[in-house]
């Protein structure tokens, strides 16, 4: 389903990739190369600068700028005769990524995106010049490219000795943005954690929720930040309500909002607005798990069935329209339909009256009152169509008086409409899929669901969780090693630090709902081969690629969170857990290593490690285990009813009496009666608890 350029060109090289990104420039005219040894050694014999264009399958400009340019055989025959020409996916390839959108900022000072173009030296990769989006013809101060592809091959040609020092100073510009800071001796404290909660409410959006002002991002971490800041001081005699208020409001507006596809379930990547009306309407894997994740912890941290209902419905999106077979996630939605964005989301009043007005009890009710409820009643807010937005709540709606039933009946109106107009929907020609399966963003939503059948008391999504994770372990597991990347079940390309970190995560989370040894035996390879292959062990902390990979131009070494959480921070937050789980010094050494070394940018500049700052949370607080030891069926609802209170600090583990095969640290802790409770803290733990409410008392009693 993967949307694909209409073939009038032979298959060029790139189409024996798996990647549906490069697969969609199989058959353009462009002599396309995929990033590897051939490409270089092909620039390095002709002498040609490299043109490098790096974007992905769900990318809308992506797609312009392939249909203007690279589509256009008189662009390609330029492309051809003036450079190498290499086609990557950020996706696939996020370590090639990461370097030339740095590198582009430094040349620029402007901001990176996709699609990336940047021209390297034939010899050594090395950038000398870049932009984003370059169009066919002049517009917005910018050249036409066919121009600028001419212009960038003289000046390399006249000026290489010249570029060759300038990029030089990049390459050291980019060593010095990674060199290691002055990791910290004295002991860790939470002055950090102060910070970043001052700076969220200086950005906060009071008005629509979010931080900072368009294009508005669903920054998930920020959020269950605010929620940790306010369940850390529930019980104080003045509890933090403004962090409290800022998560709920954001978390509201966005699912109100165009953000939330109403009919499916699911979130778009960002919204063009302040109020989250209009969104850029591709979905990505990634967005969705982090955000099955917060409204999950806001649903059970305050109890409000909208914020279940959204977790519902983003689980439900991601098992009916994301799931591969074998049980592991696809990675995108496309932005486009039949050539136009968001096409296949839109409505006009005159369809939705065609579709809901023919029920035979309702009639025109209930076209009306969907119509009300969002906002179609209003004039049309994307190029003359209606993109489904919550104006009006079912409760306004039946005190207004223009709908006959009760609010529970106007809801029950309101879902059957939602599902008719959803099986109306599917008909359309639909937005290309992106059938690639990435690790790091399986993990996100392993880790989404494993935490929202936590809260919604739902076993299918933790049964889903692990057949994702098992998935993974057959087909991305190697000889001891992770690999990053499939499709069709060819798995390639060496793993990053952000997919061992985020399936570590997931499988530790993974475990307090449905405990296997399985899962623990392969966190714990997880975490060795982090150690291993990863660890800066002069410095601290993790390099985001393996100690034996390609080597590229630059070996980043980054603790900031960007549009997925920090490898570093989650592999600090998740190598504690584990530590105090196993009772493991390695895993504890390692993890106060990388938050020594991450402490002078999070001391200064929190808002960009809101991740890492959470592991620094978890280190001071030190993360709290209930063991379970028993009968399946009674510690399973011990399990349940401790995790109805919302314990972002504490983790609960139901282990069967006769489960073999444990490491040491939990065959220790034996089971009792039909089922009795170990209560730890770091390296402490109480006498084993036999009496479920003693345990509830001991639990409001830790801070």
């Amino acid at each position: 389903m993967a949307h694909t350029s209409v073939p009038q060109q032979p298959g060029n090289r790139l189409a024996t990739e798996t990647s549906p990104y490069l697969l969609q420039h199989a058959h353009n005219p462009v002599d396309w190369h995929a990033w590897g040894p051939d490409a270089f050694a092909a620039a390095r014999a002709t002498g040609k600068p490299v043109l490098l264009s790096i974007g992905y399958s769900a990318c809308h400009w992506c797609h312009v700028m392939a249909h203007e340019s690279f589509e256009d055989p008189a662009t390609a025959a330029l492309m051809n005769e003036l450079f190498v020409n290499i086609k990557v996916d950020r996706e696939e390839r996020p370590d090639v990524d990461r370097i030339y959108q740095l590198a582009h900022q430094l040349l620029t000072r402007r901001g990176g995106g996709w699609p990336l173009t940047m021209f390297l030296t034939h010899d050594d990769q090395r950038p000398f010049f870049g932009g984003t989006y370059f169009p066919p013809q002049p517009r917005h101060g910018m050249p036409d490219f066919r121009t600028l592809l001419s212009r960038v091959a003289q000046y390399y040609s006249e000026r290489q000795q010249e570029l060759r020092g300038q990029s030089q100073a990049l390459v050291d510009a980019l060593a010095a943005i990674d060199a290691p800071g002055a990791a910290l001796t004295t002991g860790l404290h939470d002055a950090p954690l102060q910070l970043l909660r001052t700076l969220l409410e200086q950005r906060f959006d009071r008005q629509y929720g979010g931080f900072g002002a368009a294009p508005k991002f669903p920054h998930a971490g920020m959020i269950q930040r605010l929620l940790r800041h306010w369940q850390a001081t529930a019980h104080d005699a003045t509890p933090d309500l403004q962090a409290l208020f800022m998560a709920t409001l954001t978390l509201k507006r966005m699912a109100d909002g165009g953000l939330y596809d109403h009919l499916a379930g699911g979130f778009y990547r960002y919204s063009v607005d302040d109020r989250w009306e209009i969104p850029h309407f591709e979905k990505m894997l990634y967005d969705n798990g982090a955000l099955l994740s917060a409204y999950a912890d806001a649903a059970v941290a305050t109890g409000d069935a909208d914020f279940a209902q959204v977790a519902t419905q983003t689980a439900d999106f991601l098992l009916r329209e994301m799931r591969a077979p074998g049980g592991a996630f696809y990675s995108s939605w496309d932005a486009d339909s039949a050539g136009h964005e968001g096409l296949f989301y839109l409505w006009t009043p005159a369809q939705i009256d065609a579709a809901l007005g023919t029920d035979p009890l309702h009639g025109a009710q209930v076209a009306r009152l969907f119509k009300s409820r969002y906002g179609v009643d209003q004039p049309a807010n994307f190029e003359g169509q209606w993109h489904l937005v919550a104006r009006r709540e079912p409760g306004e709606l039946a005190e207004s008086g223009e709908f006959s039933g009760e609010p529970a009946q106007l809801n029950r109106l309101l879902e059957a409409a939602r599902l008719r107009l959803l099986q109306l929907r599917a008909q359309r020609v639909p937005p290309g899929r992106d059938e690639k399966i990435l690790t790091s963003w399986n993990a996100l939503v392993i880790k989404g669901l494993a935490d929202a059948a936590r809260a919604l008391g739902r076993d299918d999504l933790a049964v889903a969780a692990a057949a994702a994770i098992a998935w993974l372990q057959q087909h991305h597991w190697r000889n001891g090693r992770l690999l990053a990347t499939s499709r069709d079940g060819d798995a390639r390309l060496p793993a990053y630090l952000d997919d061992h970190a985020l399936l570590l995560d997931a499988a530790l989370s993974l475990l307090t709902v449905r405990f296997s040894t399985a899962t623990l035996e392969f966190a714990i390879l997880l975490a060795d081969a982090l150690l291993q292959n990863f660890e800066d062990a002069e410095h601290g902390g993790f390099y985001f690629t393996a100690h034996d990979h390609e080597a590229l131009i630059h070996r980043s070494r980054s603790f900031s969170d960007d549009a997925t959480p920090s490898g570093n921070a989650i592999a600090v937050s998740a190598l504690q857990k584990l530590g105090w789980l196993l009772g493991e010094t390695r895993y504890l050494a390692a993890a106060e290593r990388g938050l020594r070394a991450a402490w002078p940018a999070l001391a200064e500049s929190p808002l960009a490690q809101v991740h890492m700052a959470s592991a620094l949370d978890d280190y001071l607080q030190q993360h709290s285990f209930v063991i379970l030891r028993g009968e399946p069926a009674q510690i399973d609802l011990w399990r349940r009813e401790l995790q109805r209170v919302w314990r972002p600090q504490t983790s609960v583990i139901a282990i069967a009496a006769d489960t073999a095969q444990l490491p040491p640290a939990l065959l220790e802790k034996k089971s009792q009666g039909s089922a009795c409770a170990y209560l730890c803290r770091g390296s402490v733990c109480d006498a084993p608890c036999s009496n479920l409410a003693d345990l509830l008392k001991a639990l409001q009693r830790r801070p």
